[in-house]
Parts: C-alpha cells; sequence; structure tokens
C-alpha cells in the first residue's frame, strides 16, 4: 500500500505580463515604502498597488526561471515596468545584466497543505 502524502497547494488569484526591472545598492539599508529596512539580499519586491507581504511568483520569460518574492516597497515609477525586483530576485533570475526582462507575474493566494490518499 502507498501512504498517504501530504502535498501543499497554493491558488493564484491573478496573473500579469510586462517588464521587470531591479534596484539594490543604491537602496540598500533605506526604509522601503512599508517601513521595512530594504535588504538588497533578500527576495522582495517594489509593486504600484499590490498590498505589502502579498507573495508573487515572477518568471522570467527569456530563460524561464521563476522566483517566488514578498511585496514590501512602492515602485517602478518607470513607464511600461510592472515590477521593481531586489538584487537576489534579479539575480535568480538571470536579469542582472540587462537590468529589465520580460515577465509574467502571479499573485499567490494563502498555501493550503492537503493530503492525498491513493489507498492500498
Amino acid at each position: 500500500p502507498t501512504p498517504p502524502q501530504q502535498v501543499s497547494l497554493v491558488t493564484v488569484l491573478s496573473r500579469l505580463r510586462g517588464w521587470a526591472s531591479w534596484y539594490g545598492p543604491g537602496f540598500h539599508g533605506n526604509r522601503s515604502a512599508s517601513g521595512e529596512v530594504y535588504n538588497q539580499n533578500a527576495l522582495t519586491a517594489a509593486h504600484r498597488s499590490l498590498p505589502f507581504g502579498t507573495q508573487v511568483r515572477v518568471t522570467n520569460l527569456n530563460n524561464g526561471v521563476s522566483v517566488v518574492v514578498r511585496i514590501n516597497d512602492r515602485g517602478p515609477f518607470v513607464r511600461g515596468r510592472i515590477i521593481d525586483l531586489s538584487a537576489a530576485a534579479a539575480r535568480m533570475l538571470g536579469m542582472m545584466g540587462s537590468g529589465v526582462a520580460p515577465v509574467s507575474v502571479e499573485v499567490l493566494g494563502r498555501q493550503q497543505t492537503v493530503t492525498i490518499d491513493e489507498g492500498s
């Protein structure tokens, strides 16, 4: 018999497509719009309107690499861009050199754990 397995599920509440940029050294250690101290080495991002604390999955459409980041700041304030990533997130997505990349942004809901019992 196969023992029951627990699986984590996350609902995607909405999807956006557009351009991402990143910010880092000049802002590191300063307060973000949420009041949190900005850490360029954390997996965080700035968005114009999503609530602080929202988790989003950002996928670089050039290479298919994804990372989950937490919204803790406001921006970007450059036309045509939908999210500003921390340096750490940009590094993981492979966009440090280019500075910008086309991305898909998925707004994630609460994580749920379910048990799958395939029986014997």
